[in-house]
């Protein structure tokens, strides 16, 4: 059920939304073959108690800081061990009576708010206390992080893949990941959650963790082959990315040496592309300033903006995506149609621009050869 009773600023600061009932199904389908009577089930940010379901364990618990949602959930349910407290101070097995010998299984869609994020910056804040070895900037990493101390032997929860895929949120979970392995990942779009979806969509993973020695590198996940529901599914190995060739984010330079100088603006993710410029005439403490031997690149990217319908919702959080061999083939169409929309830039490339039509069909082709069976 939708946690109504909240306004819209706690609920951004709780990360309290309505999880689709289909989406608890498959969350309860992944996890029911470990699930048996000595299984203890516990969700520690549970709502209004939408996954708290009796599957044959012998105890579940639901947890959660709004001493409303505890109050909603009691009702819906008389079979369940409820907690109206601050999961992730004073973590242990002991605070939920769970004994260390139980078989302890986490399941549900924890709270994810990122501190940094600009997106809702005005609203947001924490204002209850997270354990020093667990806090984070993102309130998921620091559920992840208390799981681990928890020492859950199965884990399966809702979180943005930007939490595996992106290299510096990875590190982040360095001794959640040194113990849990990523056995299977659903990818699902945030546009899923209409109560967040107020902004451009993001991936969110149900993942499935199983405790053990072995943990998992970043490689791990650059392999790990990602379901999507009706498609095939998604390997970051499977593409080349520009990453590789130019600058994404400014550097610390002299301005008054910004005489004839082009300027880019800071490249994150794609979902930060849809909403960016790229080319900007002016410096700004947010562009990169470019290295004109790398010109062609961010040529590409621009043009790579212009195409981002073709790319469905699970690329969001990826750097953009190239073919360097293909590009090069066809870099003359790139350089047109970027010049078509920036006609201040022709003076800097050494070549005249192609036919429009021409240059939109080579370019259509190259991006449904790039994208492949994702393309849209």
């Amino acid at each position: 059920m939708s946690q109504a009773h909240l306004a819209y600023k706690s609920r951004v600061n709780l990360g309290s939304y309505y999880t689709p009932t289909e989406i608890v199904d498959i969350a309860w389908e992944m996890i029911a073959p470990c699930v048996h009577s000595q299984t203890t089930v516990i969700d520690s940010a549970c709502g209004y108690g939408d996954f708290l379901r009796d599957r044959g364990q012998v105890t579940t618990i639901g947890c959660d800081i709004d001493e409303t949602a505890i109050d909603v959930a009691r009702k819906n349910s008389d079979k369940v061990r409820f907690f109206q407290t601050n999961a992730l101070c004073d973590v242990s097995r002991e605070k939920f009576g769970v004994p260390q010998q139980s078989d302890l299984i986490v399941v549900g869609n924890p709270p994810y708010n990122d501190k940094t994020s600009l997106i809702r910056h005005s609203i947001k804040e924490v204002g209850f206390d997270i354990d020093e070895d667990i806090a984070s900037r993102d309130l998921g990493i620091s559920f992840l992080r208390s799981y681990n101390k928890l020492e859950a032997d199965l884990i399966c929860v809702l979180h943005p893949l930007s939490y595996l895929i992106k290299p510096t949120n990875f590190r982040l979970l360095k001794e959640f990941t040194a113990n849990y392995r990523l056995v299977d990942g659903l990818l699902i779009s945030s546009s899923k959650f209409p109560e967040s979806a107020k902004h451009t969509s993001f991936p969110i993973v149900l993942a499935l963790y199983q405790r053990g020695t072995e943990g998992m590198e970043y490689s791990f996940i650059r392999s790990f082959r990602f379901r999507i529901a009706g498609k095939s599914d998604f390997c970051l190995d499977d593409f080349d990315y520009i990453t590789g060739y130019i600058d994404k984010y400014p550097k610390k330079r002299d301005q008054s040496t910004y005489n004839d100088t082009l300027f880019f603006w800071t490249m994150r993710d794609i979902n930060a592309l849809k909403r960016n410029r790229t080319f900007v005439e002016s410096y700004s403490a947010n562009t990169i300033v470019i290295d004109k031997r790398k010109l062609d690149y961010y040529a590409y990217v621009d043009v790579f903006k212009r195409n981002l319908h073709r790319l469905p919702f699970y690329f969001g959080n990826c750097d953009v995506l190239i073919d360097i061999d293909q590009f090069r083939q066809c870099k003359p169409s790139f350089i047109s149609d970027t010049v078509r929309h920036h006609p201040f830039l022709k003076k800097h490339f050494r070549i005249d621009p192609m036919d429009k039509q021409q240059t939109e069909s080579e370019l259509d082709m190259y991006f449904k050869s790039l994208f492949g069976e994702h393309h849209v």
